[in-house]
């Protein structure tokens, strides 16, 4: 695997074939990204609403009208789409869930560590929570490292994918119930196969010139 070829071969499809689907063994090869992505202090702060059905793919598109019925197609004609979701608060409750869990994989050797661990993580949600004040945007981003992962995986197993942010956000938390979960909706990402009509298919990928971007030292 060449990850140079797959991030050039990679773009964001406009638009899907919908008659090819993805096999069961590739979605939850994908599921298991979602799951093993790395966050900011194993925090996870994220959910994911997956629609392959016509009808949840209909839901979804709820958020695609009006001002944003141009992704509308690409919601319906995906094989399967994803609504990355953020929380709206990262309580003690979830901190002490976290370590529980942790606790249950088998990750600390010693009472010890578990404390090691609950003040390290404490110290660096408190800064964001308290000190940055920017708890809710802090979670967002661990979210989009989650997206990152996703589209790169799903270009080295072939699937075509759509990062989108042209989506009524409001319009998916009402539809799924999102906010009295806790949680708040902010991209969706169409995954399937591209249509021999996508224009975006055959265009020139362009990026700054290396010399640009880098600096080494």
């Amino acid at each position: 695997m060449n990850l140079t070829d797959i991030a050039l071969s990679r773009y964001s499809t406009k638009a899907f074939d919908p008659a090819r689907k993805i096999s069961a063994e590739q979605v939850e090869q994908l599921q298991s990204l979602l799951r093993l992505s790395p966050s900011s202090v194993n925090s996870q702060p994220w959910h994911f609403v997956i629609a392959s059905s016509e009808a949840g793919k209909a839901r979804v598109a709820k958020g695609t009208q009006g001002f944003f019925q141009f992704n509308e197609a690409k919601v319906l004609n995906a094989s399967h789409v994803v609504v990355f979701c953020a929380k709206t608060e990262i309580s003690d409750e979830y901190l002490q869930h976290l370590l529980d869990s942790e606790e249950q994989a088998g990750r600390f050797a010693e009472p010890s560590h578990k404390e090691m661990v609950r003040g390290a993580r404490a110290t660096f949600v408190n800064i964001h929570r308290h000190d940055l004040k920017d708890a809710q945007h802090w979670m967002e981003k661990q979210v989009y490292l989650n997206m990152g992962t996703l589209l790169l995986g799903a270009a080295a197993l072939g699937i075509d994918a759509l990062p989108m942010e042209g989506i009524d956000m409001k319009a998916l938390d009402t539809e799924f119930g999102l906010r009295e979960q806790g949680f708040t909706a902010i991209a969706v990402v169409a995954l399937g196969y591209r249509a021999e009509q996508d224009f975006n298919a055959t265009l020139a990928k362009a990026r700054l010139p290396a010399a640009e971007i880098f600096t080494q030292i």
